[in-house]
């Protein structure tokens, strides 16, 4: 993904949902893991309003500390943007099916963490470059239907500097076995068409057909956090 859409990708996220998430009170739903086929999720764009409220608050609230002090920031996404995330199934998805299959259970976590720290690193760059723009988020077409676990929603970026840029949330509605609550989830998210989970998978895919074996893909993404530490206390 070009560098540019990259940062507007992640500030979105921030504006819109955090990329994330939308903790859902489960009184709505049932309190087994079960969605039935009858049942009708509640709508995603309250909650991504509510959770784009909290982020911009907290921007606002830490905006000279964040300039001072990078850990500010990354203590905004780690609270914020973090705790309902599927990071697994982000990493999985950008990973590949058949690498993601073919990695032992070690491998796997050590993937996914060094993905999670990837995504904190990502996000935070994003965050830092905010400067009052606003989210508008469209209606579902047609609304939820029921049994529908999973959905897209459009926003657009509101600019002074230029034209509105649109960016499509992908989300799935899950149960969540630690809160006991369901949950909508950001799995993906798209700015004007490109879909960084697909970014990054590319990227992913192209140094194991170079022959990059899984650990020394993991061992790289650490590297790159590690680099990334070091420039922000710089």
């Amino acid at each position: 993904m070009h560098k540019m859409l990259l940062k507007i990708a992640v500030l979105s996220i921030a504006l819109g949902a955090s990329g994330i998430v939308l903790a859902q009170s489960a009184a709505s739903a049932s309190t087994s893991p079960s969605f039935g086929a009858q049942q009708v999720a509640p709508s995603p764009i309250p909650l991504l309003q509510n959770l784009s409220n909290k982020m911009i608050s907290a921007l606002k609230q830490n905006k000279a500390s964040m300039i001072k002090n990078p850990d500010v920031v990354y203590d905004i996404v780690k609270k914020i943007l973090l705790p309902s995330a599927d990071l697994e199934a982000m990493a999985r998805s950008a990973l590949g099916r058949d690498a993601w299959m073919s990695a032992t259970k070690d491998q796997q976590q050590a993937f996914v963490q060094a993905f999670t720290d990837l995504m904190v690193h990502t996000y935070a760059a994003g965050l830092s470059s905010y400067t009052d723009e606003k989210v508008n988020f469209d209606p579902i077409r047609g609304g939820l239907q029921p049994g529908q676990n999973r959905v897209e929603v459009n926003s657009q970026i509101i600019r002074t500097d230029g034209p509105p840029i649109p960016v499509s949330y992908r989300l799935i509605y899950k149960y969540d076995k630690s809160s006991g609550q369901w949950n909508w989830y950001v799995y993906d998210f798209s700015v004007e068409g490109i879909s960084m989970i697909q970014s990054f998978r590319s990227q992913f895919a192209a140094d194991l057909s170079a022959g990059m074996s899984m650990d020394q893909l993991t061992k790289k993404l650490v590297q790159h956090n590690h680099s990334a530490n070091q420039q922000s206390t710089n």
